[in-house]
C-alpha cells in the first residue's frame, strides 16, 4: 500500500513568523513552499541589503542583530538543504478556495495548498495631514528600508513626524547613520506615554531602549506636538508647520517628512481567504479573528503582525504556535506550546502597553480642515468624504463607492482608517459600527497580461 502524499502547506510572507512556521513544519518532517515578496528571507524588520553591502548587522539592526543573524542563518539552511521551498520576489495577490494566484517576473501561475498560513507582517499607520500629498513625504518604513536596503537618506533635512517605537527607531538610525533629522515630532503627550508604562515594564529592556532612543535624539525630539501643516511648493516639501505642547507655533524648514503612527496589520489575503474581522478599539483598526494558536478556519492560520501587533519577537512566537496548530489539525505530532503561550500573554500586555502611551490621533484626524486630501490615490478631500457620508450615509463601502476614497492603487493601506474616523465623526456613531473596506484582488497592482492565458 502506497504511503498519502504529503500536505502542501504555502506559507506567505517570510519575516520572523514565516521562518518560525517553515522551521517548525520542516522540524516535523514536512516540506512547506514559502513565497515571500523579498529576493532574501527577513521581512521588513530584518529585511537584508544586497550583496557586497559594506554595513554590518550591528549598523543595520542594532541591538536585534544577533536575532536577524540568527533567522536569517536559519531560512538559509534550510532552503540550501531543500528542506523547504523558497519562492522568492513573487506577490499573492488574489487566494481563490485553495489556489493562490502568485505573480512574478515569469508572470501569474497558480500555486495550490492544503493549509494556507499567512505571516504578511504589517505595514506603516499614517494619518493624512494637510500637504501630505507633497512630494518629499514617505512613511517612517519607507526612510527605514531605504536605509536598510541602500544605505542612503531620503532627503538632506528631514522632520520625522507621527508615534509610536519607529518614530524614534527610525530617527536614531538616521542620525547614527549620518543624516540630518532635524525634527521628531511626536502627538502623544508625555501624560499618555506614562500612562502606558506598567504594562510596557513587563518587557522592562526593551522599554528602557525606547528610552534610549529617546535620549539619543536630544532636542530634535518633542512630545505631545500638534500637526497643523506640510508646506511645500511647486518642487515638493518645504517645511513643516507644528505647534509644541505649550501651543506656541513653528515652522521647521526640510525638504522630507517621514511620517507614522506604528502600524497596521496586512490583512487583504485574510479577508480574501474568508478570515473574519473584529474591530479593536485599542488599535482603532479591524483585525482578523483568530484563536490563541492562530487558526482563522477553513485550514488557514494567520501569524505575526498581520493578525496581532506584537512586534518580531511576537512574530517569531506566533509563527511556532501556527506550525503547531496546523500539524495538529492535519494529525502530525505537535510540539509543546506552553511556553510559547506564556510569552504571548507577556507580548500582548506589553502591545497593550504601546497602544496606551502611542495613541492613534483621532482627535487631529476628525478635525482635518474641507480641503485637505485624504485619500492621495484617487485625490478625495475630507469635503468629499463629507459629502458622501451625508448622501449615502455611514457604511464604509457605500461611501467608498460614492467618493472613490480607497479605490486607488494602495486599495485603502494609507487612508482606510482615516476614512473610517472621518465618516464615524459625520454620522456620530463608532468607527466599528462604520465597518470597514472589502477586499479585492489583486491586493497588489497587477498588469492585465498576467491575467490573460497567452499574455
Amino acid at each position: 500500500m502506497s504511503e498519502a502524499p504529503s500536505p502542501r502547506i504555502v506559507i506567505v510572507g517570510a519575516g520572523p513568523a514565516g521562518i518560525r512556521a517553515a522551521a517548525a513544519l520542516v522540524d516535523a518532517g514536512l516540506h512547506p513552499v514559502v513565497i515571500d515578496e523579498g529576493q532574501r528571507a527577513g521581512g521588513q524588520i530584518y529585511r537584508r541589503p544586497p550583496d557586497g553591502f559594506v554595513r554590518t548587522p550591528e549598523q543595520l539592526y542594532g541591538s536585534e542583530a544577533a536575532k536577524a543573524r540568527a533567522l536569517h542563518a536559519l531560512f538559509d539552511r534550510l532552503a540550501a538543504d531543500g528542506r523547504l521551498t523558497h519562492c522568492a520576489g513573487r506577490s499573492v495577490i488574489a487566494v481563490q478556495q485553495d489556489r493562490l494566484h502568485v505573480l512574478g517576473e515569469g508572470g501569474m501561475q497558480l500555486v495550490s495548498c492544503d493549509r494556507l498560513i499567512l505571516a504578511t507582517g504589517a505595514s506603516d499607520r499614517v494619518a493624512p495631514v494637510p500637504g501630505w500629498q507633497s512630494a518629499g513625504v514617505y512613511s517612517l518604513g519607507a526612510a527605514q528600508i531605504a536605509l536598510k536596503a541602500q544605505g542612503v537618506a531620503l532627503g538632506q533635512r528631514i522632520v520625522l513626524i507621527g508615534s509610536g517605537p519607529l518614530l524614534t527607531l527610525v530617527g536614531a538610525q538616521l542620525v547614527k547613520a549620518g543624516a540630518d533629522v532635524v525634527a521628531v515630532l511626536d502627538t502623544s503627550s508625555w501624560r499618555h506615554q506614562v500612562r502606558g508604562f506598567w504594562d510596557l515594564a513587563v518587557r522592562p529592556l526593551v522599554a528602557l531602549r525606547g528610552v534610549a532612543l529617546r535620549a539619543r535624539l536630544g532636542g530634535r525630539y518633542h512630545a505631545g506636538v500638534s500637526l497643523e501643516s506640510i508646506e511645500a511648493d511647486g518642487q515638493g516639501v518645504t517645511a513643516m508647520r507644528w505647534r509644541d505642547a505649550r501651543g506656541r507655533q513653528h515652522l521647521t524648514p526640510c525638504d522630507t517628512i517621514g511620517m507614522g503612527w506604528h502600524l497596521r496589520a496586512e490583512t487583504h489575503l485574510a479577508d480574501l481567504a474568508g478570515c473574519a474581522f473584529t474591530y479593536d478599539e485599542r488599535w482603532r483598526q479591524w483585525l482578523p479573528k483568530t484563536d490563541r494558536m492562530g487558526r482563522a478556519g477553513s485550514g488557514v492560520y494567520l501569524a505575526g503582525d498581520g493578525v496581532r501587533l506584537l512586534g518580531a519577537d511576537g512574530a517569531e512566537v506566533a509563527g511556532r504556535l501556527a506550525a503547531a496548530a496546523c500539524l495538529a489539525d492535519l494529525g502530525f505530532p505537535a510540539p509543546s506550546t506552553a511556553g510559547d503561550l506564556r510569552k504571548l500573554s507577556r507580548l500582548e500586555r506589553f502591545a497593550r502597553g504601546l497602544a496606551c502611551a502611542f495613541p492613534w490621533p483621532a482627535a487631529m484626524v476628525r478635525a482635518l480642515p474641507d480641503d485637505a486630501v485624504v485619500c492621495r490615490c484617487e485625490n478625495v478631500t475630507a469635503a468629499a468624504l463629507r459629502e458622501s457620508t451625508d448622501f449615502g450615509g455611514g457604511e464604509a463601502n457605500r461611501v467608498k463607492s460614492l467618493s472613490r476614497v480607497g479605490m486607488g492603487r494602495c486599495q485603502g493601506r494609507y487612508c482606510q482608517l482615516a476614512a473610517v474616523e472621518l465618516i464615524a465623526a459625520q454620522t456620530g456613531c463608532t468607527p466599528g459600527a462604520v465597518g470597514r473596506f472589502r477586499g479585492q484582488a489583486p491586493v497588489r497592482p497587477a498588469p492585465i497580461g498576467a491575467f490573460l492565458r497567452d499574455g
